[in-house]
């Protein structure tokens, strides 16, 4: 049986955030979208520890970060977004990870989603997706677990309806919005689709109880019949019920398993970043020099051993640092590669439209039929799909193994060795410095870094690029 649901985080905590954000001009280049996420960072980080006790669904959370425009950062800017690409979206989520990485997390869950169309749809259901939300703002959670029994998917006329059950999502209790997939009766081929949350066939269990990210609302969904218009399964064609070979068989089709774990590296090495961070701060004003060593010292900053770990650990994070950098711009060169910038559509010809119908959501439509023309913007380009072999995405899957492999086993030495420079005091729950080490162990289990490393030695011993699985 499904919990009560949840108290929420009370949306007035950020009053003065939302205000000052509402007055600020919206970031206009990476390095203003970027510190934008560390004003959000910073706020997050101020009562981080009563709210990872309290355990309470981040709604308000999740507004402070609508208000602060982040969902947006990769979105076409002819429908409100930012307009950057994956390059900055990562370096957004790996700031924001720092001051909590639960809504970290949630950031980047969301950024994958909302590119999902750009992905596996048509252009065109890719442009609809974007304006409805952006213009919006919706976050977007997803009930996508490949580990669980696929949803399934029976026709019924013009529509397709979903039923099943998932022991995880992401987010989806405080989402607007919630990709679903699943397999279709009598094939083996999946269906992507986005759907409105608030309906009665999306029946969340409010069972999420780990020890680590506390605030993403992870814990099971049924669901229900819900019904989605042919017209609104991505990548399919509504006449013939059948999948577009041109985009949903070829190698591109298989970019958001790259995209999202490359998401997860920024969050990890973002909560490693914040755990060095806060430690820091505490060394600089509460630590005690230890008096039992025969080369004492006045301060614990002149601690020979405490100087030796902290550069240790801010050497190997400006490393990992570097390095995710670098697979971000290799993903956002593939990206590029294939015709998008973040979530715009950068070739083929561009001309005014008359929308196409879609109805995602059953909220405002890229055509006429609710009300809502998309006239005063110009129609997509035409992706370069085929650009993108299976080698180039393959090398490009196998360097962002790389960065995963480091940022998982960087981020649990810092995440758990910051203890040694803090001293017996900082364990006291009003620190709560282990949430940091509890956020990064849970999500880090999500598949075994293991066969991470096995990717790296086969790319590095063979140059046998890894396989596409969901989980690469």
């Amino acid at each position: 049986m499904p919990k009560d649901r949840p108290d929420a985080t009370d949306p007035t905590t950020y009053t003065s955030a939302f205000q000052r954000f509402a007055r600020q001009r919206f970031p206009s280049s990476p390095a203003a979208w970027v510190a934008r996420a560390k004003d959000v960072a910073e706020i997050l980080a101020l009562d981080a520890p009563k709210r990872d006790l309290e355990n309470k669904s981040p709604r308000a959370e999740i507004d402070l970060v609508k208000a602060a425009g982040l969902l947006k950062v990769l979105g076409p800017k002819e429908y409100g977004g930012g307009g950057e690409s994956w390059e900055t979206g990562y370096k957004v989520i790996r700031e924001v990870a720092k001051g909590d990485g639960s809504i970290g997390m949630l950031v980047g869950y969301h950024l994958l989603w909302s590119t999902t169309a750009n992905v596996v749809g048509t252009e065109e259901q890719a442009m609809a997706i974007q304006q409805v939300v952006l213009e919006n703002n919706w976050f977007i959670g997803g009930a996508v677990n490949p580990r669980d029994n696929d949803l399934k998917i029976t026709g019924d006329g013009e529509n397709i309806v979903f039923n099943g059950f998932k022991n995880f999502n992401t987010g989806g209790v405080i989402s607007d919005l919630t990709v679903l997939e699943g397999v279709f009766e009598g094939t083996e081929d999946h269906i992507f689709t986005l759907v409105k949350t608030d309906q009665p066939g999306m029946q969340f269990q409010h069972n999420w109880d780990s020890i680590g990210m506390r605030l993403t609302e992870s814990g099971s969904v049924r669901i229900d019949n819900i019904k989605v218009p042919w017209a609104d399964a991505l990548g399919w064609d509504a006449e013939t019920k059948k999948p577009i070979a041109s985009i949903l068989g070829v190698p591109f089709a298989s970019m958001l398993l790259p995209t999202i774990q490359l998401v997860f590296s920024n969050f990890y090495l973002g909560l490693a970043q914040g755990a060095l961070g806060a430690a820091t701060k505490y060394t600089a004003s509460l630590t005690r020099p230890w008096p039992y060593g025969g080369d004492n010292k006045e301060e614990a900053t002149e601690e020979w051993y405490i100087l030796e770990r902290y550069g240790t650990f801010a050497a190997h994070l400006e490393a990992a640092d570097a390095l995710a950098d670098r697979a971000g711009a290799k993903i956002a060169k593939l990206y590029a590669d294939a015709g998008l910038h973040g979530s715009t559509i950068t070739t083929g010809s561009q001309n005014n439209g008359n929308g196409n119908g879609h109805s995602y959501a059953n909220g405002h439509s890229n055509g006429q039929s609710n009300g809502h023309s998309n006239g005063h913007a110009a129609a997509p380009g035409k992706l370069n799909r085929d650009a993108i072999t299976a080698q180039y995405r393959g090398e490009v899957a196998a360097y962002v193994a790389h960065i995963k492999v480091v940022a998982t086993d960087t981020g649990l030495q810092v995440t758990s060795g910051v203890f040694e420079m803090l001293g017996a005091r900082a364990t006291g729950r009003k620190y709560l410095f282990d949430r940091f080490r509890r956020d990064l162990r849970t999500h880090s289990l999500h598949d075994p870094v293991a066969y991470k490393k096995r990717e790296v030695g086969r790319w590095q011993l063979l140059k046998e690029v890894p396989e596409p699985t969901w989980y690469t």
